[in-house]
């Protein structure tokens, strides 16, 4: 049998999704578990759930460099990229102390890949591993046809990430500009705002652009400048 290793994917976590840069808004207990999870001795399992774009890729990638950050081995797999792999790659899984499995339900109503997520959640439940999946709906909601499967989705612990209000990603822009040490003005951050897709990671991915330009060009983050550098 091949090992983790072997199985690789070309996936390469961001650097700068970890607890530290997650904005909680109104996730707060959420966030205390997760970065915690090093230290949890009552559960094994976590299923994280919610809308597209709510957060549930950040807090997996978040686990992830936590746990390395502590010399253990992970493993991350984005289930949007399933029709590239075989269910091979989840063999020997349970090997390692983190597991995180993004967006499981693009897999839902497949017999092949659910009898394998089912196969895992008992070999890690056996090897006293940790299993993090996320999903769009709650365990119960997906469309898995593998009764066997959805009873394993309940086990351990349940959470709703719960989407960000606009305000709430307004704040989330300017914590992220302090942390690259941007000066963000309110005007600013409404500015773009109003301008972009309101999803974190496009407001993000901007922000991180602006940087760079601001840097290369020593110019501080007006308006004009934006404008200047984003043709908006």
């Amino acid at each position: 049998m091949s090992n983790p290793s072997q199985l690789s994917l070309p996936v390469y976590l961001p650097d700068d999704e970890t607890f530290a840069s997650f904005y909680p808004a109104n996730n707060e207990e959420l966030l205390n578990v997760m970065s915690s999870l090093g230290d949890q001795s009552h559960s094994q399992f976590f299923y994280l759930w919610g809308a597209a774009k709510s957060g549930k890729t950040h807090l997996l990638h978040a686990c992830c460099a936590s746990a390395q950050e502590q010399g253990l081995q992970t493993f991350y797999i984005p289930f949007e990229m399933y029709a590239s792999m075989s269910v091979a790659i989840l063999e020997n899984l349970d090997s390692l102390p983190l597991i995180c499995l993004d967006n499981i339900d693009n897999v839902a109503g497949n017999p092949l890949w659910e009898e394998a997520l089912f196969d895992l959640y008992n070999r890690v439940k056996e090897a006293g591993g940790t299993l993090v999946v996320s999903a769009n709906h709650s365990p119960t909601q997906n469309d898995f046809q593998l009764p066997d499967l959805v009873s394993r989705l309940s086990w351990g612990l349940s959470y709703q990430v719960h989407s960000m209000s606009d305000e709430d990603k307004l704040a989330a822009m300017q914590q992220r500009g302090e942390a690259r040490g941007l000066v963000l003005t309110d005007e600013v951050v409404k500015y773009l705002f109003n301008r972009l897709d309101r999803d974190l990671r496009t407001l993000f991915d901007t922000l991180d652009r602006l940087d760079k330009a601001s840097m290369q060009a020593q110019r501080k983050l007006t308006i004009p400048f934006i404008k200047d550098t984003l043709k908006l």
